[in-house]
């Protein structure tokens, strides 16, 4: 058994694994049954463009990887577009326009992909509608796209969500466990991957197998993020969950 300050040390470290977007583990719901029609007719889409938002952890960035792999897509961050994107795909994606850095490369890329009838798929936490953009040729334009919500997860969706999740890991979980997490935490996909995350190193850090006792510690930690976050990403902030502090497993 490691002793509790090595175990602390290790817990404090970032989450900074790579999300995976493996279609097999993407979960359909009715939650997201209108984003997968919209996805699989793009020529429905009002002046070639389409975007999808909800909030964090919801799929958008799941759905957009499965797009852009089936429609040779070229994908880019907002928070990365500083520039005009000159691209030779048959597609664009670009993830989070509501941490874009530059609104007029923004801008110039999505008359540039219309010139060139490109398809572009765009995310966002907030509704185009909503974005305060100051750039009026850019927010006409966002509006004159198809806007469609990735809708709250249902039950249904959460609980497959958490065993598949556990499985992804090779850890397995008490069905009271489960219970004990589904019953507590906040019913969010981010909050979800997140405890997954650190029941997991909390458990191999201790050397032990999940317990009700380590998912009790999460509860602490593992709450909603600040209100100022429900309003969107903001540059250089992570794109789906904020780390917290950890605390001692003492």
């Amino acid at each position: 058994m490691p002793d509790n300050t090595t175990a602390t040390r290790q817990l404090a470290l970032p989450f900074d694994e790579p999300d995976q977007f493996a279609a097999a583990d993407f979960i359909e719901a009715r939650s997201n049954q209108a984003a997968r029609v919209a996805l699989a007719t793009p020529s429905s889409w009002v002046n070639n463009r389409l975007v999808l938002w909800g909030d964090a952890g919801c799929g958008k960035s799941h759905l957009s990887h499965l797009w852009r792999a089936t429609h040779a897509a070229e994908l880019v961050e907002a928070s990365q577009l500083r520039q005009t994107l000159s691209s030779s795909r048959a597609a664009i994606v670009i993830e989070d326009i509501d941490a874009m850095a530059a609104p007029v490369a923004l801008f110039a890329t999505l008359e540039q992909a219309a010139a060139g009838r490109q398809p572009v798929l765009m995310t966002s936490r907030t509704p185009p509608a909503r974005l305060a953009i100051e750039l009026g040729d850019l927010a006409s334009r966002l509006r004159a796209s198809l806007t469609i919500q990735i809708e709250p997860a249902e039950p249904a969706l959460l609980d497959a969500m958490l065993v598949r999740l556990a499985a992804a890991r090779q850890m397995t979980i008490s069905s009271s466990v489960q219970q004990f997490l589904l019953g507590r935490l906040p019913r969010r996909p981010a909050v979800l991957r997140e405890a997954i995350a650190r029941l997991d190193r909390y458990a191999l850090a201790l050397g032990t197998a999940p317990s009700r006792r380590i998912a009790e510690r999460l509860l602490g930690e593992l709450a909603d993020p600040p209100e100022e976050d429900q309003l969107g990403p903001q540059p250089g902030r992570p794109r789906e969950f904020h780390g917290l502090e950890t605390p001692s497993l003492l």
